[in-house]
C-alpha cells in the first residue's frame, strides 16, 4: 500500500473575511473530494483570511500512480480556482513492511483464534 500526502499553501488575495475564505476552502474541498474521492482537509492558518494551508491523502498500490494522483490534485487546485498555489510538500509513504510480513500475513493471523477447533475436532 502506497499513501501520497501533500500539504498545499493557499493565497486568497481577493479575499476581505473569513467568510470569503471559507467559501472558497469549502468549494475546493467538495470539488476535490467529488472528483478524485480523496481526503482533504483545511489544516492550518484558519483564522487568516487571505491564506489557506490544505491536506490531502491519497492511497494506490503504486507509488507512481499516487505520484501522479497528488501532482494531478495539485493542478486542479491551482486551475480551477482563484487561489494561488504558493507552497507545496508531499510525502510517498510505502506501507507494506509496517505489518510484519506484509498485510496478507496480518489478516491471516487475524483468522487464527487461540483456542479454536481444527478442522478434524481436536
Amino acid at each position: 500500500m502506497v499513501v501520497g500526502v501533500c500539504r498545499i499553501v493557499l493565497a486568497l488575495p481577493s479575499v476581505d473575511s473569513l467568510k470569503g475564505k471559507r467559501s472558497i476552502v469549502r468549494r475546493i474541498v467538495d470539488r476535490v473530494r467529488h472528483k478524485f474521492n480523496a481526503a482533504i482537509a483545511e489544516v492550518a492558518e484558519m483564522d487568516a483570511h487571505r491564506r489557506a494551508v490544505l491536506g490531502f491523502a491519497v492511497v494506490s498500490n503504486d507509488a507512481r500512480h499516487a505520484n501522479s494522483m497528488v501532482d494531478t490534485i495539485v493542478s486542479f487546485v491551482s486551475s480551477a480556482t482563484e487561489a494561488l498555489v504558493i507552497d507545496r510538500s508531499m510525502e510517498i509513504v510505502h506501507l507494506e513492511d509496517h505489518f510484519g510480513g506484509g498485510l496478507d500475513a496480518a489478516i491471516d493471523r487475524s483468522y487464527d483464534e487461540p483456542g479454536e477447533d481444527d478442522d478434524d475436532g481436536r
